[in-house]
């Protein structure tokens, strides 16, 4: 059934990966003397009051996009609550991945010699985190609906 809780915990974590494309991973960080903003389509770096893109993501982009379809297509496997448990399992293995990879490219873009405080973290970098934290919520709610399910089974 689509119109139960998990539903709205899985389109809330592709919501949320969505959202990524619209804030910051870090921002006001200052590569050579320079503020720039890392997003996951790239980097941007501010000339005149106006955002310049001078370095691009591909991968990062489209594997962001990929990720974020794939609770929506959690979402119409209802049918088959095993499966729908099993894929909610593997994206919160692949959004560790995703997550660390991002933070990885976020390192490997400002360089070396700069650090990241917490006034230059974006919340781009915690999205990911409350996407998992959905996905857990709708595998317990799937898992609730399971154990009702078979309750009813026993009865008949």
């Amino acid at each position: 059934m689509l119109q139960r809780i998990q539903s709205i915990y899985l389109l809330a974590a592709s919501l949320l990966l969505f959202a990524l494309y619209f804030f910051p991973l870090a921002h006001n960080v200052y590569v050579n003397d320079v503020p720039v903003t890392i997003l996951v389509t790239g980097i941007f770096q501010d000339v005149n009051g106006v955002q310049k893109h001078i370095e691009s993501f591909t991968a990062l982009t489209v594997i962001t996009a990929i990720v974020a379809i794939i609770p929506l297509v959690i979402i119409f496997l209802f049918k088959n609550r095993k499966q729908q448990i099993t894929f909610c399992y593997s994206t919160i293995l692949v959004l560790f991945g995703y997550s660390f990879w991002m933070a990885q490219t976020v390192k490997k873009a400002v360089g070396e010699g700069v650090q990241l405080g917490t006034k230059t973290m974006g919340i781009g970098l915690f999205l990911t985190s409350i996407s998992i934290v959905m996905l857990i919520l709708a595998v317990k709610s799937i898992q609730r609906d399971q154990k009702l399910v078979k309750s009813a089974d026993r009865l008949r």
